[in-house]
């Protein structure tokens, strides 16, 4: 049996999306993301702000609306694509221990036959997870104007739009401020700060459910530490077992662990987002890109198997005034 995989393969048009993109971007998997994702949509991609309700009542005998002009202002964000690749290249010899050992993890897979859909089944695997990951870093630490090589620079991720909106890191998410903050005061005083100083726009969506914290790991550990501190056989309970899913207030705490390599990138260590899920959105695309394919292929002048996906895709905060304040939790003082 050789170690070398050399059967090169290409997919584009449904089968670029329905191998590769939806399986990254549907289900479990995009609900790992925690946020609005749009797959394929028309380009330019344009969405509506998300807003509460407004009344469309009226007194029976007021006059009624034209029916022929719209009688509201909707405001539309567009999502700016970026056209993006993304490779990946492993030795013959590395590529040849890692598919093996996938395949041979698999049921029912022929080991002395590298070839057919299980070989197939197992390379896609592996560069789909790749780029899944590649995708979660990026939509949040994404910097474009990062030119350190280490870092995620394909487009630019959410902390980094609103690092650019606000002009600095004391509103949004903060760096020495909030770090300070955190070692001088509880956590669940910070969480609540976030709460208690959202616009109203954003106390108007809290009832609909979507409303979550974004948290750094840091963050994170300091309210299950809080946590197991607590008395009584549910803490006790959630010691022994884990917890699937932390709430504050009702409202999820999902962790965005961006280690180790937000430590070469612009963005503090801690960093707390207190948003609508619907407020943050990623965008792909692999229908109206030129190009659009997924590539693997065996190079023998340098015995590497490699890997590349070309798409587009880019991420929107839709509007600032529904990502939580969390500006200044000092005290104020007195004048």
């Amino acid at each position: 049996m050789s170690n070398t995989i050399v059967n090169s393969k290409t997919y584009t048009g449904s089968d670029l999306e329905k191998i590769f993109f939806r399986p990254i971007l549907a289900g479990d998997s995009a609900e790992e993301l925690g946020i609005r994702i749009l797959y394929n949509m028309p380009m330019p991609t344009v969405l509506p702000v998300v807003s509460t309700r407004e009344d469309v009542m009226l007194p029976i005998d007021s006059k009624s609306y034209s029916w022929d002009t719209e009688q509201r202002t909707v405001e539309h964000r567009e999502i700016q694509m970026e056209r993006v690749k993304a490779e990946n290249a492993y030795s013959a010899s590395d590529y040849f221990s890692t598919i093996f050992e996938s395949l041979s993890n698999k049921s029912g897979a022929n080991l002395t036959d590298l070839s057919g859909t299980d070989l197939e089944a197992a390379e896609t695997d592996l560069f789909r997870k790749a780029i899944a990951e590649s995708i979660r870093m990026n939509l949040w630490m994404g910097d474009t104007s990062n030119t350190n090589p280490t870092s995620y620079n394909s487009f630019d991720g959410i902390l980094t739009k609103l690092y650019a909106a606000v002009g600095n890191y004391d509103c949004h998410y903060s760096d020495t401020a909030l770090s300070q903050t955190l070692e001088t005061k509880p956590i669940t005083e910070v969480l609540d700060a976030y709460i208690e100083k959202s616009s109203p726009q954003l106390k108007g969506l809290f009832k609909e459910g979507q409303v979550a914290f974004f948290v750094s790991p840091g963050v994170y550990k300091r309210y299950q530490a809080y946590l197991d501190e607590q008395f009584g056989t549910a803490i006790y309970n959630d010691i022994q077992n884990g917890r699937k899913q932390l709430m504050f207030r009702g409202f999820p705490i999902v962790e965005v662990n961006l280690q180790p390599y937000i430590n070469v990138a612009n963005i503090p260590a801690d960093y707390i987002v207190f948003t609508d899920r619907r407020n943050i959105v990623l965008a792909v695309n692999t229908a109206d890109i030129p190009g659009a394919e997924i590539r693997m292929w065996y190079n023998p002048d340098v015995m590497q198997n490699r890997q590349r996906a070309v798409f587009a895709i880019g991420c929107e905060i839709l509007d600032y005034n529904l990502v939580g304040a969390g500006m200044d939790y000092h005290e104020e003082e007195e004048e």
